[in-house]
């Protein structure tokens, strides 16, 4: 005989924050790998006859005050800002994870030290601090990635700290040691896998934080520097015209705005997935 499961109405409940982040974020990753092989036009050719032109079968996006292809541009510095932003991310949560990987598992004095240094440099204002850093380390891109890398580090080891120490205490830990497992062998074979529903969305947000963070520092001058494009600095450069080339600035702008949306929305279905 044939047995019919009734499922509860909440299993049929769609993540929508979920399906729309993956939507948003997808399409944005599309777009960027497309510009790392292919552009309209070169993102730096200037043609006087095009100046300040509106959108245009031409030109999707219209052109700047120098006739150069706004899309090729926004192309070009989308690709700037995904790499920074993967690269800080990338910094932040191999040493945060490792940091809060061994203070959560063992504890003792190392724990108080790490998490002494973390407090010190979460007590400033992340944008502040590395306004000095830059100062000191010089502006490029690869100084930004250093820097923000650094700042981002603190975040990702408090969340992996707090986790493995609930971990540490769960019956399959205990398990793993009467089998006579090693500490690493817990901490980065038993422990880390379990910690991925938490981590996924911490990366997500992180993701989001960092393109935040190297867009602000773009727009005011200390990030990315010319001839290199990247998003904040391409709407820093925007504002000035305004009035003759709207366009500029709401298409950037726009990018940015996806960007993050998407992320955003992934960390909050990631979220509610486990919740």
């Amino acid at each position: 005989m044939n047995r019919q499961i009734i499922k509860s109405p909440l299993h049929h409940k769609k993540n929508y924050f979920l399906s729309l982040g993956k939507g948003i974020t997808g399409a944005m990753v599309v777009f960027i790998l497309l510009g790392m092989v292919w552009q309209p036009y070169s993102p730096t050719a200037m043609d006087a006859m095009a100046k300040s032109q509106a959108p245009s079968l031409l030109h999707l996006c219209g052109t700047d005050n120098m006739g150069r292809d706004i899309l090729s541009r926004i192309m070009e510095g989308a690709g700037t800002t995904f790499f920074i932003a993967a690269c800080v991310v990338l910094i932040g949560f191999t040493i945060g994870t490792l940091i809060g990987c061994l203070t959560g598992y063992f504890g003792g004095l190392a724990d108080v030290i790490l998490m002494r240094v973390c407090d010190s440099i979460t007590a400033f204002p992340s944008i502040l601090l590395a306004l000095v850093l830059v100062m000191l380390c010089g502006r490029g891109k690869y100084q930004i990635i250093l820097i923000l890398g650094i700042l981002f580090i603190p975040s990702f080891a408090r969340v992996v700290r707090g986790e493995v120490a609930r971990q540490r205490s769960q019956n399959y830990t205990a398990a793993a040691r009467l089998m006579g497992a090693g500490h690493f062998r817990i901490i980065f074979k038993h422990i880390l896998p379990n910690l991925l529903p938490v981590l996924l969305p911490t990366l997500s947000i992180g993701f989001n934080n960092a393109v935040l963070a190297e867009a602000s520092m773009s727009y005011v001058g200390v990030g990315v520097q010319k001839p290199e494009l990247s998003l904040g600095g391409m709407l820093s450069e925007a504002q000035t015209y305004l009035g003759n080339a709207p366009w500029y600035a709401l298409f950037t702008g726009l990018t940015i705005v996806l960007l993050i949306l998407g992320f955003s929305m992934l960390g909050e279905g990631l979220s509610r997935e486990e919740s």
